[in-house]
Parts: structure tokens; sequence; C-alpha cells
């Protein structure tokens, strides 16, 4: 990786600044598409990065780093220029002070691109306990302090005497992961809201209040930070058939044959189910440019280009476990590549 270094630009002269760095002056020449971010939405990045060489003569290969979507925001905010990345991988949307942050070092103009759906999976070892869950069981099982409370759950029993007296044992993401906020927003919150029927108010009259009590996750050891190594969780499972894991659906397709998903609600996390919104983890995925790399990085716009042609119901994307996006959306996608049509920050929370 090219050594990040400080620059100082005039918002005037950021685009010519981001040309001059790409081809050859400032921090030296970038010839290659760099992409931090998501590891949910890594596989599908690297398999459009794959198209795009085998179909560019003499392109150099897009450098593809799986950071999570948090760390991976704080890398693609801290500037423009050869020294930052093109491309933030996103397995939730921009916050607007993510957005503030990178406005500030002069990445104001971003294109927002919706590439597809995914589902958080909770999964089990084949040979697991059989789990059904729902929000609520969830919440009470890995919430710091349900109900106010710090949380003495040792065993599933102890959340819902319906479920098995074994060990709650989660292997989930960091707090840097998007799927880590999908967890969060998606199972924890409505767990939390449906426990407890002073929860929802808050989440208006004190964020902050709201947050410390459903979606502040426990740190005794029942919730297991993996990493962002989603292939490791699989594993850990293999070894620990107690468990559960977290991670995006497409890990969850890939790995069929070794774990099963665990039904939220009722309902088992499958591709239709995401795609129809009636599974309670389905969530959009997005990936991030900076208009002012579109004209400076070789092949950045045919990469973009190559992404769109890629994630509809036949493509290649879905069939590495991507949920393809309703036509309409995939439609307003396209034309956001087609046409550059930036951000309205005005839009993110």
């Amino acid at each position: 990786m090219t050594p990040r270094l400080p620059f100082l630009y005039l918002a005037a002269s950021l685009l010519a600044a981001c040309v001059d760095q790409a081809n050859g002056g400032g921090a030296g020449a970038r010839a290659q598409i760099t992409a931090v971010g998501s590891s949910t939405v890594y596989p599908f990045t690297t398999i459009v990065a794959e198209q795009f060489v085998a179909s560019s003569d003499g392109a150099r290969a897009p450098v593809i780093e799986s950071t999570g979507t948090g760390a991976g925001m704080k890398l693609f905010c801290a500037g423009i220029g050869a020294a930052h990345p093109d491309i933030e991988d996103a397995s939730r949307r921009m916050k607007a002070s993510e957005y503030r942050e990178c406005a500030a070092n002069g990445a104001r103009d971003l294109l927002e691109i919706q590439v597809g759906i995914d589902g958080i999976a909770f999964a089990e070892a084949k040979n697991g306990p059989k789990m059904a869950l729902t929000p609520a069981d969830l919440y009470r099982a890995l919430a710091a302090a349900p109900r106010g409370k710090p949380n003495a759950a040792r065993t599933w029993a102890d959340v819902n005497p319906a479920l098995p007296a074994i060990p709650i044992t989660v292997y989930g993401p960091p707090a840097t992961s998007g799927t880590r906020d999908a967890l969060s927003e998606l199972i924890l919150a409505k767990g939390c809201e449906a426990s407890d029927p002073s929860a929802a108010p808050l989440a208006r009259t004190n964020p902050d209040a709201h947050k410390a009590l459903c979606t502040r996750v426990r740190e005794d050891g029942a919730y297991v930070d993996a990493g962002e190594n989603d292939n490791l969780i699989v594993q850990k499972l293999q070894s620990n058939p107690q468990a559960l894991g977290i991670f995006g659906y497409s890990y969850l397709e890939e790995n069929a044959r070794d774990v099963t998903g665990v039904a939220i609600d009722g309902v088992a996390p499958t591709y239709a189910a995401i795609a129809d919104g009636r599974y309670p983890g389905a969530r959009p995925l997005y990936v991030y440019v900076k208009k002012a790399h579109l004209g400076a990085i070789p092949g950045l716009r045919t990469f973009l280009k190559l992404y769109a042609a890629a994630w509809g119901p036949t493509g290649p994307l879905v069939r590495r476990g991507l949920i393809a996006a309703p036509p309409a959306i995939r439609a307003r996608s396209a034309a956001i590549v087609a046409r550059e049509t930036l951000l309205d920050p005005a839009a993110l929370s």
C-alpha cells in the first residue's frame, strides 16, 4: 500500500490534485483501483475485480481490502488522491457523521450505489441444537443490560424456557463491522422494544440511553468478537456445535454443507425470504466512490459499469450469494453509475 501521507488541498484544487497524484505527482503514481470496507461486500467486489482484469488489456489488479465497514469508512474518508482508497464497500448506509468527516477532508462529492441486498444470518453447525429464535430472545441473550439490568443469562433456557439449557456462545463481528451495526438496528433494537415498552420512546428522546439499553452487546464471553474473517466463524461452529455464528447470507450459502441457518420469528434466512423482506435481518449493501477519482484512476469508471452489469438476478454476484435488489433499485443504481449522480448528504442520518 502507498503510505498515507498528510496532504493539504484547497477546495478549488481537489480534483486537480487527485489527477496529479494519480499520474505521478504528490504521493506518487497509482495505476490500480483500491477498495476497503465490508467483509460482506468484499467477495462481490473481488469478483468484479477479477472480471475487470480479464476484460481490460494491461489493467493492474485492483487492491481490495476487507477492513470492516466502520474501519473502511475512516480510511475512505481520510482524503482524496493516490494515498486514499477509491471505493468503500459498506454493509450499511454511510452515517451523516462519516460524510462530514469525508467532506472535511475534501471527499465531499461521492456516489452512493446500492449493489444488492443481504441478510445478517444466524447459523449453527449441521449437528447443532436446531435453534429457532426471536429478536426478543436474541436481545435477552446478547444485550449487556436487558431491561436495564446486567445480563445474568448463562444458558438459552435462562432467556426462554422453551430453548435448550446450553451455554450462550455467539461468534460475531466486531464493533467496526457493518454487520454488527445491522445486528444492533435490525435485531437487538427490535427485541429490546418488544421486551421493554419504555425503549421505543428513548430512541427519539435520548439516543444514548436507547443504545445503552438496547444495542450495547455484553462483554462477559457470551458474545465472542471473531473479527472480520467470516470463514473463521464457520470453522468455530464446526469445532463448537452448540454455538451460533453471525455473518452475511453469502457465507451461509457458501458453507451450506457445514452450517445451517437459524430461523428468526419463524423465517429462515433464504434468498427468497431476504429478497421479499420477510426475513428480519434483511439489509441493503452499498459501494461508495469518490467522484474526484473517476477521472484520475485508470479504469475506475469501467469497474463500476462492470459492477452494474453483474448484480442482476442471473449475474455472477448472485451466484456468489448476493441477493439481487428489486428492479427499480437496480435501475436507480445503474443510473447513478451512468450519470455519476452525487449522494445528497441530507438523506443520511
